[in-house]
């Protein structure tokens, strides 16, 4: 009796452990802002990208972008690790439509960088962050 009381209570746990994992769901573009061209070329478009980086994401995506930062600990989402193949196979205008719209841990940008050019810039400077 009290083997089958013991197996019922880990089982009981084993399962409430497993409802509780956050489902990874995936995060895709839509098509039209997928396919959307990066207007913004050059150094200048990475140094001007770098800088609004380590304003706005620098804190929770880490200063090589590998998901570290000093705010990563807080958030309930994972940042990720833009210097992954999974990352940087993303298109430009991918990476610009997250940025600019957000989701869940990850904040909307396009009030704090209206100019589109910015958003644009940042997506220049987390392409040099690949390994």
């Amino acid at each position: 009796m009290r083997k089958t009381i013991f197996l019922s209570a880990i089982t009981g746990v084993a399962v409430l452990c497993f409802a509780f994992v956050p489902d990874k769901k995936p995060w895709n573009a839509p098509a039209a802002a997928a396919s959307k061209a990066n207007p913004q070329k050059g150094a200048e478009s990475i140094s001007n990208g770098k800088a609004l980086y380590a304003k706005h994401c620098q804190s929770c995506h880490g200063k090589t972008g590998m998901g570290d930062g000093t705010k990563a600990s807080e958030l309930k989402t994972e940042p990720g690790d833009f210097s992954k193949a999974a990352f940087q196979s993303q298109s430009d205008g991918s990476v610009f439509y997250k940025i600019s719209e957000g989701r869940d841990d990850m904040p909307s940008f396009k009030k704090k960088m209206p100019d589109a050019n910015d958003i644009w810039d940042v997506v220049n400077f987390v392409r040099t962050l690949k390994k």
